[in-house]
């Protein structure tokens, strides 16, 4: 089969390139940092979910899929955990929520109390999600980079793309910092860099780079038991002992660490028995926000490059790997993806 480059180890690239390495398609995945998951999909709280949320443009027509391709991963890949815990969320006010959505229920005090012992102060009412999941992105990033390597992928770190290889009016593969790696396609899986290095295209990538600061922090095991999105705060336990919480994002460095102290304090107020809770770091990163919903498919007529650029990554990239290799292999557009095509100049 025809030689592929994906380029961009987060949990997007990562996922294609197993993908494609499963299905005996010869993939060099390359990745600027010095291991998988460096940039944007270690900052994110990877809460996984197939109900509630937003799903804008073409996500709407992949998320029946999600929890389905968790799942297969699982079975694939069994070092992975994806921890099944649910999720609980509510506004300030009872009238502020939104109606439950397919698989979603509104829960009484009691039964929240059931479901978050610790919780200080349960509100009268809020909408329980059971299917909702949390992963841990690196982890899970890591995987699957080990698992596209053993099935004979190439992958190199420390490698950044710096612009598409242009030959007789192709892209033949892709110019980096350690030199030209050739390929008859190249899949651009590298978050907000995709729209620099699609320049000389004539695609019609329009985002943003959406800010986002996360902080970890010591708890007791069990303290949090679901994934909890409530006024001011979201907080899940990543794995045991750990917390992840969203800050919400300030700029400078001093400004940051004070966020992530008050997020603390609003924790311990919420939790019960978190007072030996300690902030282990914060990290603010950039998500790529496509302003019409996911980005997938070829960018160039000739079929030489494939851009794959989404929000929530972590929530699809099971799902987009599978349809991507798919359409990569048997040359076959896939009808899952046809609200998320590249928009022409």
């Amino acid at each position: 089969m025809s030689a592929v480059v994906v380029v961009g180890a987060g949990i997007v690239g990562s996922s294609v390139a197993y993908h494609l390495a499963r299905r005996g398609v010869p993939v060099t995945l390359l990745e600027q940092g010095p291991a998988p998951a460096a940039g944007v999909t270690g900052d994110s709280f990877a809460w996984v979910r197939g109900s509630g949320g937003h799903w804008p443009g073409g996500a709407q027509d992949l998320r029946e899929y999600v929890l389905a391709d968790y799942r297969r991963l699982e079975a694939e890949l069994p070092h992975i955990a994806v921890r099944r815990t649910g999720s609980l969320s509510w506004a300030d006010t009872p009238a502020q929520d939104s109606p439950p959505g397919p698989g979603q229920f509104r829960i009484g005090r009691r039964d929240i109390a059931g479901l978050e012992p610790n919780l200080r102060h349960p509100p009268d009412q809020a909408i329980h999600t059971p299917s909702d999941a949390g992963v841990d992105p690196t982890a899970l990033t890591h995987a699957l980079v080990a698992a596209a390597g053993a099935h004979g992928a190439t992958v190199l770190h420390e490698t950044a793309a710096t612009s598409l290889h242009v030959a007789n009016g192709r892209v033949q593969g892709v110019l980096t910092s350690t030199g030209c790696h050739a390929a008859a396609t190249v899949v651009l899986a590298a978050g907000a860099g995709v729209p620099r290095l699609c320049e000389p295209l004539s695609a019609d990538l329009p985002m943003t780079a959406s800010p986002a600061t996360l902080a970890r922090v010591t708890a007791p095991s069990g303290l949090v038991k679901t994934i909890v999105a409530r006024p001011h705060f979201e907080v899940r336990e990543v794995r045991e002992g750990e917390l992840l919480m969203v800050v919400p994002h300030v700029e400078g460095t001093a400004a940051r660490e004070q966020a992530a102290q008050d997020a603390l304090r609003r924790m311990k107020a919420a939790f019960q028995g978190s007072d030996q809770c300690r902030l282990l770091g914060h990290r603010a990163g950039r998500r790529p926000m496509p302003a019409h919903g996911p980005v997938i498919g070829y960018a160039t007529r000739d079929r030489s490059v494939y851009v794959a650029v989404m929000h929530s990554a972590i929530t699809l990239a099971p799902t987009v790997g599978r349809l991507i290799a798919d359409e990569l292999v048997t040359g076959r557009p896939c009808s899952e993806l046809q609200r998320c095509r590249p928009r022409a100049h």
